[in-house]
């Protein structure tokens, strides 16, 4: 009775602290799209061009690709526990905030970009397996969803935001406003994230390693880096779309693109609740509307009702099947943080690549609505990896029951 009771009062703590690592990840995310919103202000600032700066971008996404699992292992491998290691880069990550503050040029402002990319990564994976431990097997999905919100409320809320800033008070008012958030983040995961316990935070690297080696899990990985590819290879050029193909007013834009944030937003809660048991019917559901979606958009680019509908489509289950994709790759492999920092690396290639094609589609004289095809096979290749992968695990489940049957053994009862 004693041991219910206190299992009962300690429950409540949980949601304080999902949604704390939320406010983290929103804070991390902000600061990856805000230089798309104060681009000439940092030419300005930096003294130089509007295409170097765009580079910014770039270098934050790099940073997270590649250097997010390099600065993960380093921590597996001097065994830190969890809240240690979240704490440790969240300090780096205000301090890569700090940096670009004050930069007093393009190549400091550039090694900020650096670190904050590289810290954010691996906050994304330690942040995700310390929500999945706390909330466990049965419901890592939502707790995923709580965390992931960050990210959908990070071009809603936090680019706006921080833009206005920047109009108001300059650029670097906008970096110190992050930076301060960043700083309050670790406070509060200082204060309410419960320590990990020793013997899990000695596993170490190896493990991690090993279950990288899960033709499952990179099967996992690979659908979740074109659900995003595809997502992005349209939403990357949505201001064009919208106003070029679709005949949208200019002046329209920022709603548009704030119900899309809204669709995000919403999309994200409905998956979450359900991302657990139907995984993989949310998976292949989704799949199929956006590529439904981005075929409408790309053939009925004229038709400004059906354009706005397929458009809100792609906001509601694109991105937000990040809950589902992190469900799907915490079953394929134990949940640590290697694992989902590869994961946000992956997810974050995928992004690249599909805003790269898209791009260079238009440049190669192919019509504006060319990256909504992109994004249209894309998704077909998706959902294709998403059967394949389904495949490949009944065939083992078949080759692991196989040598029960030829030796008369019988099989488990259920």
């Amino acid at each position: 009775m004693a041991e219910t009771r206190s299992a009962t009062l300690n429950r409540p703590a949980t949601p304080l602290v999902v949604y704390s690592l939320g406010l983290t990840i929103f804070a991390l995310t902000t600061s990856e799209f805000m230089v798309a919103g104060m681009m000439p202000a940092l030419s300005v600032g930096l003294g130089s061009s509007v295409a170097k700066i765009g580079y910014l971008i770039a270098l934050y996404a790099v940073a997270m690709a590649v250097g997010g699992p390099l600065v993960t292992a380093l921590l597996l491998h001097a065994r830190a526990p969890d809240k240690p290691a979240l704490l440790v880069l969240l300090i780096l990550y205000v301090a890569g905030g700090v940096l670009a503050a004050v930069a007093p040029g393009y190549g400091v402002m550039a090694v900020a970009r650096v670190v904050t990319g590289a810290t954010s990564a691996a906050c994304f994976g330690v942040a995700l397996t310390v929500a999945a431990g706390l909330a466990g097997p049965e419901a890592r999905g939502r707790a995923a969803s709580i965390v992931l919100g960050g990210l959908m409320l990070a071009p809603v809320l936090g680019l706006p935001v921080t833009t206005w800033i920047g109009q108001t008070f300059g650029w670097r008012a906008s970096f110190w406003s992050v930076a301060g958030l960043s700083a309050l983040c670790t406070a509060i995961v200082l204060w309410v994230v419960p320590s990990t316990h020793r013997r899990e935070a000695q596993a170490g690297l190896a493990p991690e390693l090993a279950a990288l080696k899960s033709r499952g899990l990179w099967a996992a990985y690979a659908t979740s880096g074109l659900i995003i590819g595809a997502t992005f290879a349209a939403f990357s050029y949505a201001g064009p779309l919208l106003v070029s193909a679709v005949g949208f007013p200019e002046s329209a834009l920022p709603i548009l693109l704030a119900v899309y944030g809204v669709a995000n937003v919403v999309g994200n809660l409905i998956v979450g609740r359900f991302a657990d048991r139907y995984t993989m019917p949310i998976l292949a559901g989704g799949l199929v509307l956006l590529s439904a979606a981005l075929a409408a958009f790309g053939a009925f680019a004229s038709h400004g009702s059906v354009a706005l509908t397929a458009f809100l489509v792609i906001g509601l289950v694109g991105v937000p099947m990040n809950p589902a994709m992190v469900a799907r790759v915490m079953r394929a492999a134990h949940p640590g943080a290697l694992v989902n920092t590869m994961h946000t690396s992956v997810i974050t290639t995928g992004l690249a690549f599909g805003t790269w094609a898209g791009g260079a589609a238009i440049d190669a004289g192919f019509r504006l609505t060319a990256p909504l095809w992109i994004g249209f096979v894309l998704a077909l290749l998706g959902l294709a990896s998403l059967l394949a992968g389904r495949a490949a695990g009944a065939r083992r489940m078949i080759a692991e029951a196989s040598p029960r049957r030829s030796t008369g053994t019988p099989d488990l009862i259920r």
